[in-house]
């Protein structure tokens, strides 16, 4: 390890305690002997001889998309396991529930008229396919639709393509619009999106809400249903699913889809062909991947590193979540070599489910209430490449004296760029973190930056391994493991006394903390 393991440590601590008043510090973190022999070889193992370009290939570009119900899913599962019997970890397939099969063949979606051309696409998940290539002309709700004449309109659209989104008037990133246009252009278009998002809702409500639509229309024959989500990027959609089971769901791209609303306003209405393969496989069960270094000396409580590894099916879920899987993986690769013998137990979870609502990490957290009990911290990763920038208390107020000490043997090349929030607002949500975090176990997130990855990858058709930034994984995957060992070796286990969180500013209330779901394990 090079001479930055001499450097003296600075942490900055946002001390939010959330009690009378807020305040915050920068504050100088209680050193630790940096010349610590597991650390060094920690370092060298994960960010001088990083594995995870290779685990990358083999996740992302051989196996790729991982969606709940398909032998991707199943496959990343059995590669997971075969590296943990690789490295000598005990791993195995817990069942938590089922989920609807399905696989997904070929798609090609093409304009034969006014003109021929060949339209960017993907497939909804779960949507049937065509049984060979079908034609039909593109329809659009009518913007004087009610529900006195819906079903009129409804007996009408047998055989067509119905337009279901809003079509975008400039697929344009807002950044680049934003420094180059005239500030009056810009105003104008946010003004004509807000109007034209209003008018389109109010034209498809009577056909019913984003969940009953497109089953209405399923019903009624339509040939397909057209949708895109544009995510606000150059080229790119996120892409989710559909409930219809009989009519084929494609979502196209920003531009093509605007093109065929516009040739359809025009009086040019235009023909469709789709060749989609898809295939419903019945009920099929669902896994988390648990792997396990045993604890030497606390055997009873725990530490838990985890991230999902399903994603959804448009590109290979390189950013959600194949770079949390891989920095869990590659961290529990480390922790083999440099930490054999842990004094807590330390888990891995690479749950199941996650994009329909943690499902896999919340049932974990039902069908294993000894690993809650005697939880001292669980780390997750969901977002996106990038340096981890931020580690939230999550409003437990020993967060304050844990986390700054676990890190202040972390080299300074990784912690110099992390803040931690200690105790913390519960400010970032909705992963894996929350099915532990709601029970009141200590379970704290690994922040990357958002902005990029909400725009571009995240749920996209462009989340794919080349997004990866693999310095930083490296980096990241290297911390997950010291912050594993260093909460294995803390001699104190972590107090569970909980912070006031802030006051919503919907309700003029205090937060309360949140409650527990009960997963949902089955698609039926």
């Amino acid at each position: 390890m090079t001479s930055h393991m001499n450097q003296p440590f600075y942490l900055r601590i946002i001390l939010a305690l959330l009690m009378a008043s807020s305040y915050s510090i920068s504050a100088r973190a209680q050193t630790y002997p940096t010349d610590d022999a597991v650390i060094k070889q920690m370092w060298e193992l994960g960010v001088e001889n990083s594995q995870t370009r290779t685990l990358a290939h083999e996740l992302l570009d051989v196996i790729g998309p991982r969606l709940s119900g398909t032998a991707g899913l199943s496959d990343a599962q059995d590669w997971a396991l075969s590296k943990y019997e690789e490295w000598g970890i005990p791993a195995r397939k817990e069942e938590y529930g089922t989920w609807i099969g399905w696989e997904q063949g070929i798609l090609h979606v093409d304009m034969i008229s006014p003109r021929v051309t060949s339209l960017e696409a993907e497939l909804l998940a779960w949507s049937p396919g065509t049984d060979g290539p079908i034609e039909g002309y593109i329809t659009v709700p009518p913007g004087d639709l009610s529900a006195e004449n819906v079903e009129e309109w409804l007996s009408s659209v047998k055989g067509k393509f119905v337009l279901t989104s809003r079509p975008e008037a400039m697929c344009r990133a807002r950044q680049e619009l934003e420094e180059y246009a005239r500030p009056e252009t810009v105003e104008r278009l946010r003004d004509d999106r807000r109007q034209s998002s209003t008018d389109w809702n109010n034209r498809l409500r009577p056909i019913g809400d984003f969940r009953s639509r497109d089953a209405r229309l399923d019903s009624a024959g339509v040939a397909g249903l057209i949708s895109s989500r544009w995510s606000g990027g150059w080229g790119v959609n996120k892409v989710f699913s559909t409930s219809s089971r009989r009519a084929v769901a494609v979502d196209i791209s920003c531009e093509d889809y605007g093109l065929l609303y516009r040739l359809a306003q025009s009086g040019h209405t235009p023909r469709l062909r789709i060749e989609a393969e898809a295939n419903y496989l019945g009920t099929v069960p669902m896994f988390n991947v648990i792997g396990e270094i045993r604890g030497s000396e606390k055997p009873d409580e725990y530490v838990l590193l985890g991230a999902h590894l399903d994603s959804w099916h448009a590109a290979t879920g390189a950013t959600d979540n194949g770079t949390g899987t891989l920095t869990m993986l590659e961290a529990m690769r480390i922790l083999r070599t440099a930490y054999p013998n842990p004094k807590r137990t330390i888990i891995v979870g690479h749950w199941g489910g996650e994009e329909q609502g943690t499902i896999g990490s919340g049932s974990f957290r039902e069908d294993h209430p000894e690993v809650m009990d005697g939880l001292q911290v669980a780390f997750n990763q969901d977002n996106g490449t990038w340096r981890f920038e931020r580690i939230e208390g999550q409003g437990f107020l020993a967060s304050a004296a844990h986390l700054p000490k676990w890190m202040a043997v972390v080299p300074t090349e990784i912690s110099s760029h992390i803040t931690l929030e200690v105790p913390g607002a519960q400010n970032n949500g909705g992963s894996d973190h929350t099915s532990f975090l709601c029970a009141q176990a200590p379970s704290f997130r690994l922040q990357s930056p958002y902005d990029e990855y909400r725009q571009y990858t995240w749920h996209t058709n462009r989340d794919t391994l080349d997004k990866i930034v693999f310095d930083d994984l490296a980096e990241n995957a290297t911390l997950a493991a010291m912050l594993a060992y260093m909460a294995s070796e803390d001699p104190t286990k972590m107090d569970r006394s909980l912070a006031n969180l802030p006051v919503s500013l919907r309700s003029s209330q205090p937060r309360s903390w949140p409650n527990c779901r009960a997963p949902r394990r089955s698609s039926q």
